[in-house]
């Protein structure tokens, strides 16, 4: 009886979420952001949960932790995410202990109102990316936001790939670029032309801002995507580390060139395409700044942010060609359910031009 209560201490005591963690990392060889978002919601569990043993939490605590979630006006997609969270964790730790049930099995989240993603017309689009004289002159406009605090240095792990760099040698501007390989900061040349390269692709291809960010100059081993220029085309790592291959539009093409032509070798030694003006990876949230503060130089009639673009990319995609499955490969859902949200905002598109151009859409 001795061993069998000291097992059970030591079974309490151990750091069942660190282990789980491993496990997804691993494992399951997830992400390091989708692991680090899974030991986000399991130590808020843990808080919740006041120091209970996790084989003292029950059915009708998750429940109430559930409604407590709600009760504080949390979205119930986040509600829905923590549980998956919770449900996951419990599932695996019933395979590692005589753990008698999953908790969360059964719990579900509060029901939220269907939303359609919000996108740009096209036209709002196209003056969004569209490169403007004064943007490679002088960057009055381009839109730049000086990459400072955490997010300059790229804030995630660079992709060495081929770390010679070739593809981005050639033609590069030695005038604008400094020493430690960042290429002069806020209103530089470079530094819109950068700019526009991104913003190009992500409305081109339909990216995501991490898809974006992880993408290097040349294809390597371990690189999660890159350019093939000759085929106009972006290979990118997406959820589930599943490799998709897109195409590239022409103008996103001629920005990418022009932005090859000037970049200058990344001051880590990685292949990154895209640099912060220190020389390193570009962060997803210093693209969503930089395209953020763009957006307000260009007019724009809305707030707009990198999966803004996703959403423009994949609404006007479909508008002209009714393809709902090749939307879906080129955006990489897993589901069609997932892109068929695409079809509604389609159709309200099509409605609002009824309302608009129609003699008997209104009454008089």
């Amino acid at each position: 009886m001795q061993h069998a209560a000291a097992a059970a201490d030591a079974a309490a005591s151990r750091d069942w979420i660190a282990d789980y963690l491993a496990h997804l990392r691993h494992g399951r060889q997830l992400s390091a952001n989708t692991t680090a978002a899974y030991g986000r919601d399991l130590a808020e569990l843990r808080t919740l949960a006041e120091g209970r043993d996790w084989a003292d939490i029950d059915h009708f605590l998750m429940r109430r932790l559930t409604a407590r979630l709600h009760a504080r006006a949390l979205d119930p997609r986040s509600i829905a995410r923590k549980l998956s969270s919770w449900r996951g964790f419990f599932d695996w730790l019933g395979t590692q202990t005589a753990l008698a049930a999953n908790p969360v099995q059964g719990v579900r989240a509060p029901k939220r109102a269907k939303t359609l993603p919000r996108a740009l017309s096209v036209d709002d689009a196209v003056q969004l990316v569209a490169p403007r004289h004064r943007d490679v002159r002088n960057g009055t406009h381009d839109g730049s936001a000086s990459d400072s605090g955490r997010g300059s240095d790229g804030g995630g792990s660079s992709n060495s790939g081929n770390s010679s760099d070739r593809g981005s040698s050639s033609g590069r501007s030695s005038g604008s670029n400094n020493s430690h390989g960042g290429y002069g900061g806020r209103g530089s040349e470079p530094a819109a032309l950068c700019n526009r390269a991104m913003f190009e692709l992500l409305y081109s291809s339909g990216l995501r801002v991490s898809e974006l960010a992880g993408l290097d100059a040349v294809p390597g081993k371990d690189a999660l995507g890159w350019i093939v220029p000759e085929n106009r085309e972006v290979v990118v790592t997406g959820k589930g580390n599943k490799r998709r291959v897109v195409p590239v539009g022409q103008a996103a093409m001629a920005a990418l060139a022009a932005w090859l032509a000037v970049r200058p070798a990344p001051a880590d030694g990685s292949a990154a395409l895209f640099l912060s003006t220190r020389g390193t990876r570009v962060s997803p949230r210093v693209i969503q700044q930089r395209l953020q503060a763009h957006g307000v130089a260009s007019g724009a009639p809305v707030h707009v942010h990198p999966h803004m673009l996703r959403h423009s990319f994949a609404s006007h995609v479909l508008q002209s060609s009714g393809d709902l499955r090749a939307v879906q490969e080129m955006l990489g859902h897993a589901s069609i359910s997932s892109t068929q949200v695409y079809t509604a905002l389609d159709f309200q598109r099509l409605a609002e031009v009824y309302d608009q151009a129609h003699p008997r859409a209104k009454l008089k």
